[in-house]
């Protein structure tokens, strides 16, 4: 089974994409199931990790209705407060798809945000429901999440599009690599593969990406690493097929059972898709 462990669903009239500015206006349209069934296909994905991408329980109460009507959903990863009553909005969400959540961490300005004691908390709650955390950070972050998981260690965790690395000419940076490193050494934190062509820009190939995957798969190993396409911001930097092509080319050295779970093993483990 091939799964897109990282792709987003949205209808513009919900009117609660606060991100979606002019920078964004080619993707600014509904993006629904039906739009994806034809790069799946091509790419021989049979199921896939909707993911949030607006901050309210009506976000998520959406994503799961789409999971209800398209059987190319495999799991649904959405948001709540963290600082509220998290049983009480888990109530108001429960759903046999519902397998994680995720704060906009790379748009909130304290960095430590997400070591407060009641996000903290509300954190225990989310493991405590057997949910997952999708961390969407920067590389200003990978200390906090470091801390975060020796806080609570029965928190599965997954670090999406690799913690966004800068570029500087095609290179992540040693503080990038020391980080990853670091997140890499708790065994309940995974890593996916996506977002990379978003982040390096114009120009983007396997060959100037192949040191991120490098890095990633040699510290996290195939077993706790999945590709995820970012789908549809990966429209800004290219195309499903491409994107897909060139992370089977830097995947190439790997055996068929690394390969299996990169593109959707890991996935299939970490979110219980199917159980």
């Amino acid at each position: 089974m091939t799964i897109d462990a990282h792709q987003h669903f949205w209808r513009i009239a919900r009117g609660d994409y606060f991100w979606m500015d002019d920078s964004v206006a080619a993707i600014a349209h509904d993006h629904l199931p039906e739009d994806l069934l034809e790069r799946a296909a091509a790419c021989g994905v049979t199921k896939t990790v909707v993911v949030q991408a607006a901050p309210s329980l009506a976000e998520t109460r959406f994503l799961l209705e789409l999971a209800e009507q398209s059987p190319l959903i495999g799991a649904v990863v959405g948001w709540l407060d963290l600082t509220k009553d998290v049983p009480a909005q888990l109530s108001r969400i429960t759903h046999p798809a519902l397998r994680g959540i995720r704060p906009m961490l790379q748009d909130l300005e304290p960095t430590d945000w997400i070591l407060r004691p009641d996000v903290l908390e509300g954190l225990r709650q989310v493991a405590r429901a057997e949910l997952r955390f999708d961390a969407l950070v920067t590389p200003r972050h990978l200390d906090v999440i470091d801390r975060l998981a020796d806080e609570i260690p029965e928190l599965p965790i997954v670090i999406d599009h690799c913690a966004k690395p800068v570029f500087q000419d095609a290179d992540p940076g040693d503080a990038w690599r020391t980080g990853i490193e670091r997140l890499a050494a708790h065994p309940q934190i995974y890593c996916k593969l996506s977002g990379l062509a978003n982040e390096f820009g114009p120009g983007w190939s396997a060959a100037s990406l192949q040191p991120v995957f490098d890095h990633v798969l040699g510290c996290f190993g195939a077993d706790r690493v999945m590709w995820g396409s970012d789908w549809p911001v990966l429209d800004l930097a290219g195309d499903y097929q491409d994107w897909f092509k060139a992370a089977q080319d830097m995947a190439r050295d790997l055996d068929d059972d690394a390969r299996a779970a990169l593109f959707g093993g890991t996935a299939e483990k970490f979110y219980a898709i199917g159980a």
